[in-house]
């Protein structure tokens, strides 16, 4: 082969993968763009403006009293109704948004952090620290993780700061797991092996090389694990062990209101919704993004 054929084929050769890595591209925007996904893009946004700015959204405040006017249902005045306490329902819900976000945001931040730096941890220590922390691992997975939460926050009282960290220690073992699994391929790969043979030092090679490329993939289960986290900070608040009164926070709302279904279903019914939709929405996300993540890698294994 000569020169200007080498030329030729590598040249139709860069082309074809700048065509193959151009389709992929296409493809990865067509799926996060679909109507579903698109929907579940809108909701979070909605979501997190109600979080930050509460105001854009309700102008009454949540926590203003008229029992004159209590347990009425939705109208153009209150779109959600009142509560027992003539509350706006409305404005409750809205203003419930940041708290709910924390705890679920916070919590599966904690997990995270925590999980990435145990998971690799062990895959880069002795033998004995990988055993002693796999087997902490195995014994908090044997809990399930609302109720190793429940015994968490117990122990710690209830509040928003308290939860938070009770659900994020309940989450833990599984990013404790997929992150060990992660940093146990990057610690066989080239580079890692190239940089301990160039003797660089363990520690530059634990967070320049291996700690870095095991987070990706804890990152895209993190907006999987959001979803649950809200969940289980709504059932927390649910049993009075998350946000106390009078804070707007969904899981005590539908607390507080499910004793007056059969007077009055609005008080209940939309936190319920709030949840449910919001729940929803991010395991859309999460799920879209996972199933890119995984075409990704297969594509680069190919």
């Amino acid at each position: 082969m000569t020169a200007v054929d080498v030329g030729a084929f590598a040249g139709t050769t860069a082309t074809g993968g700048g065509r193959v890595g151009a389709r992929a591209r296409t493809r990865d925007w067509v799926r996060l763009l679909r109507p579903g996904v698109a929907v579940a893009w809108v909701v979070l946004a909605l979501i997190a403006l109600a979080a930050l700015w509460p105001g854009l959204f309700a102008t009454d405040p949540p926590n203003a009293v008229d029992p004159v006017h209590g347990l009425q249902g939705p109208s153009a005045e209150h779109l959600f109704g009142t509560d027992q306490l003539g509350r706006d329902v409305f404005s409750r819900v809205v203003h419930g948004a940041r708290p709910s976000l924390l705890i679920g945001l916070g919590s599966t931040l904690v997990a995270v952090v925590a999980g990435a730096l145990l998971g690799v941890l062990a895959a880069t220590g002795s033998r004995v620290l990988d055993e002693t922390i796999m087997r902490v691992t195995d014994i908090l997975l044997a809990f399930p993780g609302l109720l190793l939460a429940l015994i968490v926050v117990s122990v710690l009282g209830p509040g928003t700061g308290n939860a938070t960290l009770a659900i994020g220690i309940a989450a833990t073992p599984g990013f404790v797991r997929l992150s060990r699994g992660q940093a146990l391929v990057v610690r066989e790969s080239d580079y890692v092996r190239a940089a301990i043979t160039f003797g660089r030092r363990r520690s530059g090679i634990f967070l320049g090389h291996i700690l870095p490329n095991a987070l990706p993939p804890l990152l895209v289960f993190a907006t999987v694990n959001i979803g649950t986290a809200i969940i289980a900070g709504s059932s927390l608040s649910f049993l009075g062990l998350g946000p106390q009164a009078p804070t707007a926070e969904w899981g005590a709302m539908l607390a507080q209101s499910r004793d007056l279904l059969e007077i009055a279903w609005a008080p209940a019914v939309f936190p319920g919704l709030a949840v449910t939709v919001t729940v929803v929405a991010v395991n859309v996300v999460g799920r879209t993004l996972q199933r890119r993540f995984e075409g990704r890698r297969v594509d680069a294994g190919q």
